[in-house]
């Protein structure tokens, strides 16, 4: 078995997932990266991407919107603003998430924000 290390989803209401993870793709603001037990300390901004996180039970796909990621050899801790998992969403709830990334990408007032509202979007499709 592979090594493991603790991996936790929290959002600003609740810790959404706490288990012990072989494996850890995160969508990087800056590109995606995959973290392993022993991993480097880093700290990353999260983009509008899916979070896959493999276990001895199976892989759980997570979208998540935004937020950071705390990554140490014994834990990754992610931060998300918005995140869902994506075996338990609806086709509704997923063009209710589209819409409200339309929403942001009309309101945007940089490029930046621009680009996030778009890849959002982007990412909500290809889920649905």
């Amino acid at each position: 078995m592979a090594g493991t290390f603790k991996f936790e989803l929290v959002s600003p209401e609740r810790i959404l997932l706490s288990i012990d993870a072989e494996q850890a793709m995160v969508p990087g603001v800056e590109g995606d990266f995959t973290v392993f037990a022993g991993h480097a300390p880093l700290i990353s901004t999260l983009r509008p991407g899916i979070l896959e996180v493999v276990t001895g039970a199976g892989k759980k796909q997570i979208f998540v919107k935004s937020g950071f990621a705390d990554v140490n050899g014994a834990a990754v801790t992610v931060l998300a603003e918005t995140a869902f998992d994506i075996a338990d969403t609806t086709s509704s709830q997923i063009a209710a998430e589209i819409a409200t990334a339309e929403a942001e990408l009309a309101a945007a007032q940089d490029d930046d924000q621009r680009a996030l509202a778009q890849i959002a979007i982007e990412r909500l499709r290809s889920i649905s």
